[in-house]
């Protein structure tokens, strides 16, 4: 499994009910994305004051396989979702943290 890590520091002008229009059209990709099997959506809740480096709502994604998470790579629908989110982060691409981890589950 692929687990699809993606945390961003949005803008200050961005309101939450944007963030959660963004993360709902994130959500709506596994409807038509085979191989996406859940997202994960929400703000950073770490105790640990200063570790999220501004980085501080996100999601994660899990797809079966690598291929899977090819596929949603190159999807027109993430694609313009993904601009939508680089349009909303603080100094554009360089707001948004991308990490992905292979896991036996």
């Amino acid at each position: 499994m692929i687990r699809h890590c993606v945390f961003i520091r949005f803008k200050p002008t961005v309101s939450a009910a944007r963030k959660a229009e963004l993360f709902s059209e994130i959500e709506a990709l596994k409807n038509h994305l085979p191989g996406l099997l859940a997202v994960h959506v929400g703000a950073n809740v770490s105790p640990e004051a200063g570790m999220d480096k501004g980085f501080s709502d996100g999601f994660v994604v899990d797809f079966t396989d690598s291929a899977a998470r090819d596929a949603y790579l190159e999807d027109p629908e993430h694609k313009e979702v993904g601009g939508r989110l680089v349009a909303a982060a603080e100094g554009g691409a360089a707001g948004i943290f991308v990490y992905d981890l292979e896991t036996a589950d």
